[in-house]
């Protein structure tokens, strides 16, 4: 997210990175500017990264923060985001998404360009592109058209998915969303006096308890530039055709979040009562559906309201634990599920019950929570995707693995089931997921569904580049447990 106003930003960027913390808890970091740039970024969730000393100095009326969500299975204190560079003016910059061609530019960042990085993010290449790209505009004064010019040499270079802001130091703030539009990005402004106060970021679920009145989406392929008199400054600098992930409105995004101009909580609430119809033919006899805390609580309402079957909060969540799914690694994740979730007996003892998720990935979580029903006394546990399977990894900027990872890219339904040692298995197919986020914006005409069905908006992505992506993944993985492995043993000969 970025703030740029008339009074310091910090307060505005600690609360809103808080309230965006559903999107990533395994790092946080913020930069402000005033004449100079102050820094903190560290791993944690924002509480435990920024304290009272932390907040007191990272002064100045513009500034930036960053959520980390690490997708390659693994984590690092230096890929915490916002990146710097110190040329030209100084810029920081944070990055939701993906670049598919990030090993290219990078090598041609290091050979071509001469240009330093200093860790494999994606991100960090993202900032030097721009960077690049700007200091070869040669001005000392920066005005928008350089701006959108050094944007659209981004455009030209960068394949994927992003949606950047940067701080430029005694410039202004930079934000722009790539020409497909995969990734949200959102303005919003607020008044202060005569004038006016903008906020730039993922997700409008933290505009109005700010004060910030939302907006509007940027385009695919726009470019917004906030000077330092606090002035809007617009323009599209790539021609493109919004396919935003459909994957925001089936678990990333907050349920009060509208993206694109769909509700995500209306969404998911249609793909629980097109999952009604498959569930009535089946025949099967429900006393209750229960929906697996959070993100599944606005499909099973929307399913059970369809069925006139009674809907039953029938497990209770540790709000102090992260969300399960983009947690960095499968043994974290499946830790943390027991704490995180505990059912009640009295929901499950003696009945039939249907238990509701918003998608399925590896099958490992459901089979424990299908698990902890049978303990709890279920007669029959029957279980429903609100997504349809998910067959292909993702090269985007989701957390969604290689394909020999995903359980449905591997086995049929019937035995998914099996597996998760479920009664019944329902899934939601995909026109009925598109169906159930274009209710919601007709305009919207394409979505990224490529996890689900191998349609992906950008044409380098091929069944080679998902394989050589999912190599690098299982490599960094690979490598960061060796890490750990070595501290782990220096701490016990250290004991």
């Amino acid at each position: 997210m970025a703030v740029s106003g008339y009074r310091d930003a910090i307060s505005d960027l600690y609360d809103g990175l808080t309230v965006l913390q559903h999107r990533g808890q395994d790092a946080a970091g913020i930069v402000t500017f005033d004449q100079q740039f102050h820094l903190k970024k560290a791993n944690g969730m924002v509480r435990d990264v920024f304290h009272s000393r932390s907040l007191e100095r990272l002064r100045g009326p513009m500034g930036i923060g960053h959520v980390r969500y690490p997708t390659a299975g693994c984590s690092s204190e230096f890929e915490a985001q916002p990146f710097f560079v110190n040329s030209p003016f100084g810029i920081a910059l944070a990055h939701n998404g993906n670049l598919t061609n990030s090993k290219q530019l990078a090598y041609e960042l290091l050979h071509t360009d001469f240009r330093h990085l200093n860790t494999s993010s994606d991100s960090e290449v993202l900032l030097n592109v721009f960077a690049l790209a700007l200091q070869r505009q040669r001005s000392i004064k920066l005005t928008p058209e350089l701006i959108f010019r050094a944007v659209r040499t981004v455009h030209r270079r960068c394949q994927g998915s992003y949606s950047a802001v940067a701080l430029i130091g005694g410039q202004g703030i930079v934000a722009f969303r790539d020409p497909h539009g995969i990734r949200p990005l959102q303005i919003g402004k607020r008044k202060y006096g005569m004038k006016e106060e903008y906020v730039v970021c993922s997700e409008n679920t933290l505009m109005k308890p700010l004060g910030y009145e939302f907006v509007r989406d940027v385009l695919p392929g726009e470019a917004v530039f906030i000077d330092r008199k606090n002035h809007l400054h617009t323009q599209i600098c790539a021609r493109g055709r919004l396919n935003p992930c459909a994957f925001e409105w089936v678990y990333l995004a907050a349920p009060d979040s509208i993206l694109d101009n769909v509700s995500v909580y209306k969404a998911r609430s249609r793909m629980g009562e097109f999952l009604a119809k498959q569930i009535k033919e089946s025949g099967i006899h429900l006393d209750s559906i229960i929906p697996i805390p959070d993100s599944s609580r606005a499909a099973a309402a929307g399913l059970a309201d369809k069925l006139k079957v009674r809907y039953r909060e029938g497990f209770v969540k540790n709000r102090y634990i992260g969300r399960t799914f983009i947690m960095p690694g499968q043994a974290i994740r499946q830790r943390s599920l027991r704490f995180k979730i505990h059912p009640i007996d009295l929901e499950f003892k003696g009945n039939n019950v249907l238990l509701v998720d918003d998608s399925i990935v590896r099958g490992n979580t459901s089979r424990k929570i299908v698990e902890m029903a049978r303990e709890a006394g279920a007669k029959k546990v029957y279980f429903a995707s609100a997504a349809p399977p998910i067959m292909n990894p993702c090269p985007y900027g989701v957390d969604i693995p290689t394909t020999q990872e995903l359980v449905a890219a591997q086995n049929n339904t019937e035995k998914i089931c099996n597996m998760i040692g479920a009664d019944g298995l329902f899934y939601g197919k995909v026109e009925d997921l598109v169906k159930s986020i274009r209710v919601g914006n007709r305009k919207l005409q394409q979505l990224c569904t490529g996890c689900f069905n191998g349609r992906y908006p950008t044409p380098e992505v091929t069944t080679k580049l998902l394989l050589e992506l999912g190599a690098n993944r299982n490599q960094t993985r690979e490598d960061h447990m060796a890490e750990d492995d070595d501290e782990s043993n220096k701490a016990l000969s250290i004991l």
